[in-house]
């Protein structure tokens, strides 16, 4: 389990202090947030600050890994690094394909349930983005290459195209892309897991 600490003051910034001291930590080490605690007629206004420290999150995910390399009979190893609050995994294994499973199935749901699982255990949304042999890059570079040929087409054509259902990362990349064309416009449609967007030509 992931130890939450909490700590409380009238004041904010000493709410922060004092939880610092008491770990011996940095405010750049730690995932935090402050609740402010209203009073009332006999007790004056608080504020708690909720704090997790960067290098548990780190060693559980360690941990978490350790359990997804047993389960898939593969040698993973992981090297970890945290960037402005962003947990970056890269993986190191004997078997790229079954880690990464079809069309990435099996590598976007060990990053997801990570997230889901430190957001339970601690009440953070951490962002942890997990990669094997830059898998996840040359996919994303694959999409914007095939985008930005069908952008083209629509420009030229006048007629929509439905793109294949995508995960909300790579929708986000094709709105991101798609932005950029003054004549086009993007919209989401369907439900999760097949969720797709599609590029709409903007008449003048």
């Amino acid at each position: 389990m992931l130890e939450v600490y909490k700590f409380e003051d009238k004041n904010k910034d000493e709410a922060l202090k004092k939880g610092l001291e008491e770990i011996s930590k940095k405010e750049n080490e730690i995932f935090y947030t402050i609740n402010e605690r209203e009073g009332n007629l006999f007790k004056s206004k608080k504020y708690e600050v909720v704090i997790v420290k960067k290098e548990d999150v780190i060693k559980f995910i360690k941990e978490y890994i350790k359990k997804f390399s047993s389960l898939l009979n593969v040698d993973i190893k992981s090297e970890i690094k945290e960037k402005d609050d962003i947990i970056n995994v890269v993986l190191v294994t004997s078997n790229n394909a079954i880690v990464i499973g079809k069309e990435g199935k099996n590598i976007n749901s060990l990053q997801i349930i990570l997230r889901q699982t430190v957001k339970v255990q601690t009440g953070f949304n951490v962002k942890i983005n997990i990669d094997v042999g830059n898998y996840k890059i040359k996919k994303m570079q694959k999409i914007e290459k095939e985008v930005r040929k069908i952008a083209k087409e629509v420009l030229n054509t006048k007629i929509d195209a439905k793109l294949d259902p995508m995960n909300s990362y790579e929708r986000r990349l094709v709105h991101t892309i798609i932005s950029e064309y003054e004549g086009l416009y993007t919209e989401s449609e369907g439900e999760p897991p097949n969720r797709y967007v599609v590029i709409k030509y903007k008449a003048s």
